[in-house]
C-alpha cells in the first residue's frame, strides 16, 4: 500500500519536557487514519509536525514524498486547526471563496465546499455570528476547497450534533474513496470505529498502530475504549 506520511523517530520537546518520544509510524494513502488519545497526549503536536509548522528536536517527517513543510506541499495539504481559522467579519461563502481564490479555483468550487459541510443555509451569515460548531464547519469548508491530496483535521467534529457528525464522516470516507488521505484527530473513542486505521497515542508515545478490527482482536475487547484501556494496562506492566 502506498504511503502518504512517514514519521521516523520523531522527538518534540518544550524546554526540558518531551512532548513526543521518538514516535515512528506510516500512514497509507487514500484512507481515513484516526489519531486518538486523551487531551494533552500530543495529537496536535504530531499534526503540526506533519503540516510542517512544528519545531522538532530530532527525527524526520516525510509527507507525499517531500519533507514536511516544504514548498511543494503548500497546495497539496488542507489543515483544519482546533481554533476556527476563518475571518469573523466575512460570510461563510466569502471565506470559502477567498480560500478558493488563493488556490486559483473558481467560485463554484467554494460553494461546493460550503454545501459539503452542511452550511448552505448559513452561507450568507457572518462567521462571527455563527455558533461554535458552525464556525468549525466553516473552517472545514475552507480546508476542503483546495482539493488537497492530504487533509489534516484536528478534532473537526467537536460541538457538532450526532446527525451532522455522521454526515461528515460519510464525507470523509467519500474523499478517501477519491484518493484523498485524511488524518483526523479526536479524543472521542466512539469515532475510532469510523476510521480505516488507528494511531492510539498516550503521553507522547504511540501505543497502537493498526486497524480497529485488529486492535479489537489483539486486546479481546469489542469496545474500542476498553481496548484502549487494555493497551494502557499492558504497556504499564511491560
Amino acid at each position: 500500500m502506498e504511503t502518504a506520511i512517514e514519521i521516523d523517530d520523531l522527538v518534540v520537546a518544550r524546554g526540558r519536557k518531551h512532548v513526543l518520544h521518538g514516535l515512528s509510524c506510516t500512514i497509507p494513502r487514500g484512507q481515513v487514519t484516526g489519531l486518538l488519545g486523551p487531551s494533552g497526549s500530543g495529537k496536535t503536536t504530531l499534526m503540526r509536525a506533519v503540516v510542517g509548522v512544528q519545531l522538532v528536536r530530532s527525527g524526520t517527517v516525510t509527507v507525499l514524498g517531500e519533507p514536511a513543510g516544504s514548498k511543494p506541499l503548500r497546495r497539496r495539504i488542507g489543515y483544519m486547526t482546533q481554533a476556527p481559522s476563518v475571518y469573523a467579519d466575512l460570510t461563510v461563502r466569502e471565506n470559502a471563496r477567498y480560500f478558493a481564490a488563493l488556490h486559483g479555483l473558481p467560485k463554484p468550487e467554494a460553494d461546493k465546499a460550503v454545501t459539503a459541510v452542511g452550511l448552505e443555509d448559513a452561507a450568507h451569515q457572518l462567521v462571527g455570528s455563527l455558533s461554535g460548531g458552525q464556525r468549525n464547519r466553516a473552517s472545514l469548508a475552507c480546508a476542503l476547497v483546495g482539493r488537497p491530496d492530504l487533509l489534516v483535521l484536528d478534532e473537526p467534529t467537536v460541538g457538532l450534533d450526532p446527525v451532522l457528525r455522521v454526515d461528515l464522516w460519510a464525507r470523509f470516507h467519500a474523499l478517501a474513496a477519491e484518493g484523498v488521505t485524511l488524518l483526523v484527530s479526536s479524543h472521542v473513542m466512539d469515532e475510532a470505529g469510523r476510521c480505516d486505521r488507528l494511531l492510539l497515542i498516550r503521553e507522547g508515545r504511540l501505543i497502537a498502530d493498526d486497524t480497529p478490527a485488529a486492535i479489537r482482536a489483539a486486546t479481546r475487547q469489542d469496545d474500542l475504549e476498553q481496548a484502549f484501556l487494555e493497551l494502557i494496562r499492558t504497556e504499564a506492566h511491560a
